[in-house]
């Protein structure tokens, strides 16, 4: 009968080793473990800090934005207001006067207001879309009393506003006023003459926006 082969028993320093392995892999778990929960805190914490500084920062330039826009708007009420005078007009020089009539655009409803007035505008100093979308041209005349708005003048917006700068109506606002045949032209065309009266009554707000 064949015999059985004996087991042997794992010697003790085996067995120590075992243990000894045991433990350190268990230790490095729990140092595993024990970053990673500083490290999730440490995370935790510094989104906080970060979040609380994105939300500052949000704060802070929505606050800017609105005190820039009611500054913005103070001083937009203002101009207007000193605008309802006719007086402020006749102490312009003419780029004051192009940009007052600019102001005036806005204060009725008009978007897309720019000034343009200067070397080479094609007799345009203003352009605005109204509010019932029509494009209109201004062309701003800053005259003394005895300094009429001729002929030539309207010719010359009669002659760009349709075909170089695509407006379907055009102004010529003046301090002063018209001559005869600069009246006249205007009524046969279909420009808006607005003398000194006209214009008085429009900053006023007592009579409809030149363009109605």
């Amino acid at each position: 009968m064949a015999r059985k082969p004996v087991r042997r028993r794992p010697s003790t320093k085996r067995r120590t080793q075992a243990r000894n392995d045991g433990i350190l892999l268990f230790g490095l778990i729990v140092a595993a473990g024990i970053v990673l929960l500083l490290t999730l805190i440490w995370l935790f914490h510094h989104l906080l800090l970060l979040l609380g500084l994105l939300t500052a920062a949000l704060v802070t330039a929505v606050l800017v934005v609105r005190g820039k826009a009611a500054a913005a708007r103070r001083e937009h009420e203002a101009q207007t207001a000193q605008l309802r005078h006719i007086g402020a007009f006749l102490t312009m020089n003419p780029k004051d006067f192009e940009h007052a009539l600019a102001t005036l655009c806005r204060r009725d409803g008009c978007t897309k207001v720019t000034v343009v007035g200067g070397a080479g505008d094609l007799a345009a100093d203003v352009l605005a879309t109204t509010p019932t979308g029509q494009r209109i041209l201004i062309q701003a005349k800053r005259y003394g009393p005895k300094t009429l708005v001729g002929s030539q003048d309207v010719q010359k917006v009669n002659g760009t506003y349709r075909d170089v700068h695509r407006c379907d109506l055009a102004l010529v606002v003046t301090t002063s006023s018209f001559t005869k045949a600069a009246a006249a032209f205007c009524t046969q065309v279909g420009i808006r003459a607005i003398d000194q009266r006209a214009l008085a009554l429009w900053a006023e707000g007592t009579a409809a926006p030149p363009w109605n």
